[in-house]
């Protein structure tokens, strides 16, 4: 376990869920991964994300899929792609990533409370 934090460290971590729109093959990226394009509603838009996630989803598997990401971390460069969002996972016993998502339909948008 990590240090203690404060509850409003927790609330300055914007969380919100998104449906995938698109998912494309990442063949530049070091390690096998996907490039994401995120619906998270009318206040946020549409956000770009490269997850490594090919271990357990296939590109057919992720469209329309809701996921969890951090919405207001700034946008990191890897390599050609420009990710926007963190989306979040878990890794398994192997290590692959699993993606964090909600078990019933939720609004694009909504924040984690």
């Amino acid at each position: 376990m990590t240090e203690t934090i404060a509850y409003a460290d927790f609330e300055r971590v914007d969380i919100r869920v998104g449906t995938i729109i698109e998912a494309l093959p990442f063949p530049e990226a070091r390690k096998p991964a996907y490039k994401l394009t995120i619906d998270f509603g009318p206040e946020i838009g549409t956000k770009k994300s490269s997850a490594q996630i090919t271990v357990h989803y296939t590109l057919e598997q992720l469209v329309g899929r809701q996921v969890l990401a951090v919405v207001n971390f700034p946008p990191r460069q890897i390599g050609p792609v420009r990710s926007e969002v963190l989306t979040l996972g878990f890794e398994d016993e192997a290590g692959a990533i699993v993606l964090a998502g909600v078990d019933q339909p939720v609004p694009n948008g909504k924040k984690m409370c």
